[in-house]
């Protein structure tokens, strides 16, 4: 390896802001390791970053290094840690960025042990997207069967991955997607599927308990009238929500916490088949910016996932 490699934003803008620079080789610090990233997950936050869109939210000093997530080997360890030692496979979210490099230093309680059963790709493409189905659908509560759900955008990363851990918990899902997912959305249990392009679910849906909004815009709006009493909806995407809920509802912004616990039960479920977990592609450092905008416009269902190995 030559120094550390990493995707760096230089500017707010489009794909051309974007560089591939050598950067100074981080320090596992106290509590710390140090991981050569072997794959990275790309996710809609990192063109959202990269643009500016969410520049309140998550202020940076440019340059600044892209990537949430990540999946590789520990290299070196900081003082104090416990849990993991030079050669361990690990994967987890950094609740941060840069993780579009060679090195990077992460606390290791954000870190769990990736199982045999998993590639670094496969692991890469899990921990933002399932622990934010999983904690997210439970931000109002544990879910219960005979409960109805509506997942908005629920053909990408983390809508796949919801679909399946509410259908497991016994609730009717219904889902709005292009309706190319249509097939892949019912495979994975999803009761109703309503095409984003052709049908309004609010014609449909009633009585949901819970609108799970993966997309903003317009779905937060349109879903108010769809939700039983007691409902709620939990977005990831309207960072707005709070100013948007009429008087009687409830609504939240949800954002994903780190927990190694989850996801290390998580990933053994994908290892062993009871969860799919959906690469839609798999791209190289060339292919990255390309790759981004990709994830901006729409995809096959799944997750794209950056290979530093290539």
């Amino acid at each position: 390896m030559q120094g550390n490699r990493a995707h760096r934003i230089h500017a707010y803008g489009g794909p051309e802001v974007m560089s591939f620079d050598t950067v100074p080789v981080p320090a596992a610090g106290a509590g710390q390791v140090l991981v050569q990233v072997k794959s990275a997950g790309v996710n809609g936050l990192d063109w959202k970053i990269r643009e500016g869109f969410v520049r309140d939210a998550f202020p940076l000093v440019l340059p600044a290094t892209l990537g949430i997530e990540l999946a590789g080997i520990v290299t070196a360890v900081g003082p104090g840690v416990t849990r993991f030692k030079v050669g361990d496979r690990v994967m987890g979210p950094l609740a941060g960025l840069g993780a579009y490099a060679d090195l990077v230093a992460v606390d290791e309680g954000k870190l769990c042990l990736t199982p045999d059963g998993l590639s670094d790709v496969q692991a890469a493409a899990l921990p933002v997207a399932a622990l934010t189905a999983w904690q997210a659908l439970r931000a109002e509560g544990e879910l219960r069967p005979g409960q109805t759900i509506l997942i908005h955008g629920a053909s990408g990363g983390v809508g796949s991955f919801a679909v399946q851990f509410a259908k497991a918990a016994g609730v009717t899902v219904l889902a709005t997607a292009s309706g190319s997912s249509r097939d892949y959305l019912i495979g994975l249990g999803a009761d109703r599927v309503f095409d984003r392009h052709t049908e309004r679910f609010e014609d449909h849906a009633r009585d949901i308990d819970l609108v799970l909004d993966l997309v903003g815009g317009d779905a937060v709006d349109r879903s108010w009238s769809v939700l039983a009493k007691g409902g709620a909806i939990i977005s990831t995407a309207a960072f707005d929500i709070a100013g948007r809920i009429p008087p009687g509802r409830k609504g939240q912004f949800f954002r994903m916490k780190p927990d190694a616990v989850q996801l290390r039960a998580i990933a053994e479920m994908v290892a062993s088949d009871q969860v799919q977990s959906a690469i839609a592609e798999v791209t190289d450092h060339k292919g990255l910016p390309a790759a981004l905008e990709r994830n901006r416009t729409g995809h096959a269902p799944g997750k794209i996932v950056l290979d530093l190995t290539l």
